[in-house]
């Protein structure tokens, strides 16, 4: 897509073919392509790296680097690398984790089973969904009482999801169903607001606006 917008359609075609375009970004082929690249793992340092660089500029001038990757790619060794120092450096970065299970093979590791878990989560997912029901039905001295018990497993599913990112140095924001436009912009807004590193958990399926 990024090839598409940045005045390359014509030549897409020859995409991955001898004197074609790269499959990757490549600065030799476009001034868009800020950085070279072989796999989405240097999709998080790449953006750090400019979001160090938004310090030198004028304050009425800084931008905020924002890095996408998939599941897969968050496996990566220099994904952990990235994230690793952005924690360290407290920097306005926002890291995007486009969740869809999909990548050229399996994932696997402590990573790819801690993904596993959040994504079929029932309790969170439907969380919202079940709230909004009883407080429909409920009366209210038994509606209190529920809440309650509501906002305590509700704080410990948020806990048990953000704690790796938060340890990393990062604010948690999701899952967040990534085909719900409303509210991706509203975790954008709120990601938007925090002065150091966040990390958005957005769960998307392959093939959807396709």
């Amino acid at each position: 897509v990024h090839k598409l917008l940045t005045g390359r359609l014509d030549r897409f075609p020859t995409i991955r073919q001898e004197g074609g375009i790269s499959g990757f970004l490549s600065r030799d082929e476009s001034e868009h392509d800020q950085f070279g690249a072989g796999h989405a793992s240097t999709s998080i340092s790449a953006a750090l790296g400019m979001a160090v660089a938004q310090k030198y500029k004028p304050k009425n001038q800084r931008g905020r680097a924002v890095a996408i990757i998939g599941d897969g790619a968050l496996t990566g060794g220099m994904a952990f690398e990235g994230l690793n120092n952005a924690g360290h450096l407290n920097l306005p970065f926002t890291v995007v984790l486009n969740d869809n299970e999909m990548s050229i093979s399996p994932n696997v590791g402590a990573l790819s089973k801690y993904l596993d878990k959040v994504r079929t989560d029932r309790t969170y997912n439907k969380a919202k969904d079940e709230l909004a029901a009883m407080t429909a039905r409920l009366p209210q001295g038994e509606l209190l009482v529920e809440l309650g018990k509501r906002m305590k497993d509700s704080l410990k599913e948020f806990v048990y999801h953000a704690m790796i990112w938060e340890e990393l140095g990062f604010t948690y924001i999701g899952p967040i169903d990534g085909h719900d436009i409303r509210d991706m912009v509203d975790a954008f807004k709120q990601a938007s607001q925090v002065e150091g590193p966040v990390f958005v958990h957005v769960i998307t399926q392959k093939g959807k606006g396709y």
